[in-house]
């Protein structure tokens, strides 16, 4: 299976492009994003200021610096709410579909997501967890595709649920 889960940092990946979990106005944060920029360097918040921001559900490509990954990819994710849960669940699958289209358009064999809008955007990591690997799973057409998780509860919950792409990724 191409999607495998896995604990870890995601900026010492050694895949050919890592997802963050930006902002909209793609100036980095908190949280993965954050990370993200101190490890690529300021050349990375740089290119991101030429791209004039990116919309919720959208997400867009630059290189990746000092990154191990020649690329980053920003995926914008919704913030949570109960009340719009439709409609964050569409936005965030757009955010993981976007990704795959732009990993695929740029010839890339491999790539690291994080669990977009889990953290700050207050996605319930379950709900969060089965939106990355239904839309991972369907739409990633042969790239090798790891979700990578930072936070231990987030890592548990994925063990709990997805056993299958725990085992496979870890080895256990």
């Amino acid at each position: 299976m191409p999607v495998h889960i896995i604990q870890g940092d995601i900026t010492q990946c050694e895949t050919d492009a890592i997802v963050t979990a930006a902002n909209s106005g793609l100036i980095g944060g908190g949280g993965v994003d954050g990370a993200v920029h101190r490890a690529a360097g300021p050349l990375l918040l740089k290119e991101c200021s030429l791209l004039g921001g990116c919309r919720t559900g959208d997400a867009k490509i630059t290189g990746g610096y000092r990154l191990k990954a020649k690329y980053v990819i920003h995926a914008v994710g919704p913030v949570y709410s109960e009340r719009r849960e439709e409609e964050c669940a569409a936005l965030l699958a757009g955010c993981y579909e976007k990704s795959l289209e732009l990993a695929k358009a740029h010839g890339l064999a491999s790539v690291a997501f994080p669990l977009i809008s889990a953290g700050t955007y207050g996605y319930p990591i379950d709900k969060a967890l089965s939106i990355a690997v239904k839309t991972l799973t369907r739409s990633c057409g042969g790239l090798e595709v790891l979700i990578v998780l930072f936070n231990k509860d987030a890592a548990e919950t994925a063990r709990k649920l997805f056993p299958d792409l725990w085992e496979v990724a870890s080895g256990s």
